[in-house]
């Protein structure tokens, strides 16, 4: 368990990718590994116990990119937007003290900037990185606060109103990497 308690990792994989030319949750890197599998192993290496990937737009062949150890979540009314995936990972989060939350185009996000929002939630129920003071991922919640957000976020809005409303720590990590995500292929 990590300084947060019991820390379920969740990858939001589930739109379109409209603007990126075809839905993430099949983006590759140039060599070939699935973006869903780096995201994964970040999340696990910087301390999450478990970690869920929520799928919706072609979520057959996005489940064949999970890797093993990893549970999936079918966001079935994905393209209702964002939020309609969040509150599908936030619901297979139950039953962990906290969940840390990117989304799947991050894919070079480090498990080091993991373990640092992670740590940060010693001091604070709701933390986000910050790259050279824009906010980013990942995202830490407590689970006194997935109802609450859930409730919070609609269509394609992600959890940054929440966060900020409700004063998120946030936790540098531009030393870490770029903290971009692709939108484009």
């Amino acid at each position: 368990m990590g300084e947060a308690g019991r820390i379920c990792g969740i990858v939001l994989a589930a739109g379109a990718g409209t603007r990126f030319g075809g839905p993430k949750a099949l983006a590759r890197t140039p060599e070939g590994e699935p973006w869903i599998a780096r995201a994964a192993r970040a999340l696990r290496g910087g301390g999450c116990d478990e970690v869920v990937v929520v799928l919706g737009a072609e979520a057959d062949a996005a489940a064949d990119l999970v890797p093993d150890g990893t549970r999936v979540a079918i966001a079935a009314d994905w393209a209702g937007g964002l939020s309609r995936s969040l509150r599908v990972g936030l619901g297979a989060a139950a039953g962990a003290d906290a969940a840390v939350i990117v989304p799947v185009d991050t894919p070079d996000l480090p498990a080091a900037a993991v373990a640092r929002v992670i740590a940060g939630a010693a001091r604070a129920p709701l933390a986000r990185a910050e790259y050279d003071g824009r906010p980013g991922h990942p995202v830490l919640v407590r689970a006194d606060h997935f109802v609450a957000l859930a409730d919070a976020v609609t269509g394609d809005g992600g959890a940054g109103a929440y966060l900020a409303r409700h004063g998120a720590l946030r936790i540098d990590c531009s030393d870490l990497w770029s903290g971009e995500d692709r939108d484009r292929r």
